[in-house]
């Protein structure tokens, strides 16, 4: 059971990058999936999540009306399209999946205890 995430990098302010995250060794049909971030010093934040059930979607503030997020049963694979980058953005972002949280339950306790958690990729944004 293993959830990848990738597509992190170094972007300018105002880029955009797609971050996936692909599951194995489950399906993701029935896990609401989450991704999260961590700034050095800082928490860690829900940023995204999208509800397995009515796909109902949960967004931090910071990034509402930039970040989308979407999921993609039949590849098994969760994405987080990041417009508008600001530095403010720059973290390690990882993505989750849990069984039984709603997407605005996982979004509101990041630091919950989600039944998968893959590794983590670095998003830079500097000039």
């Amino acid at each position: 059971v293993q959830l990848q995430a990738s597509g992190g990098g170094l972007v300018q302010p105002g880029g955009s990058l797609r971050l996936s995250c692909v599951a194995s060794g489950f399906s993701l049909d029935y896990f609401t999936m989450g991704w999260f971030r961590q700034a050095p010093g800082k928490a860690r934040e829900g940023v995204s999540c999208i509800d397995k059930s009515d796909g109902s979607t949960y967004y931090a503030d910071s990034v509402k009306g930039r970040f989308t997020i979407s999921r993609d049963n039949a590849k098994n694979t969760v994405y987080l399209q990041m417009n508008s980058l600001e530095p403010e953005d720059t973290a390690v972002y990882y993505c989750a999946a849990d069984f039984t949280l709603t997407a605005q339950a996982m979004g509101t306790y990041p630091e919950g205890n989600m039944d998968v958690w893959g590794q983590g990729t670095l998003v830079t944004v500097s000039s």
